[in-house]
């Protein structure tokens, strides 16, 4: 009797979406930093974005800089558990690390997802190709670049990205 109770209260949590990103955002780790030896460096910087909720953004003008790409969806699952975390980075972050969220989703759906979830992220759609080192077919999909181009986490999959660890390293970028 009880396993059945248990079974049907797991199926309702992997069928129901909102239950989906609640549990997600509960088992959701801090990602891990690249050793400096297996770091990725970005050297091309060419790519425009279409601003949805904010204006147009050359990526060239985030050179130099420490920037954090995510690559989401309003129907992902898991891109929905890890916004919380980032609007929370976001409002702490956002006058000293350059955000660039890019979804292929319409202004009108994104809008909508903003004002009901009362998140402010810059939301952009890609105007020309994205650099291949920020290429991935999978959603949600995080980068964290420090100034000198390196690429500090490669993150696929939903994370906790409000943690001590990636505020403490986003701190020591900062002064770098």
């Amino acid at each position: 009797m009880i396993s059945n109770i248990l079974f049907i209260i797991a199926l309702a949590l992997i069928i129901y979406p909102p239950s989906r990103a609640w549990l997600m955002r509960q088992l959701a780790f801090s990602p891990s930093i690249e050793s400096v030896e297996n770091r990725a460096v970005l050297k091309d910087y060419n790519w425009l974005l279409k601003g949805l909720n904010t204006s147009d953004f050359d990526f060239n003008t985030a050179q130099n800089n420490v920037v954090i790409v995510n690559f989401w969806a309003t129907w992902c699952p898991p891109c929905i558990a890890e916004m919380p975390s980032l609007q929370a980075l976001y409002n702490d972050y956002k006058d000293k690390v350059f955000f660039v969220f890019v979804t292929s989703e319409g202004t009108d759906k994104v809008k909508t997802f903003l004002e009901k979830n009362k998140y402010d992220l810059p939301i952009y759609n890609m105007q020309t190709n994205v650099p291949e080192l920020l290429s991935s077919r999978s959603i949600p999909a995080t980068y964290l670049i420090n100034k000198k181009g390196e690429i500090i986490i490669s993150k696929i999959g939903a994370a906790n990205w409000n943690s001590s660890k990636v505020r403490a390293e986003l701190d020591k970028l900062l002064t770098e």
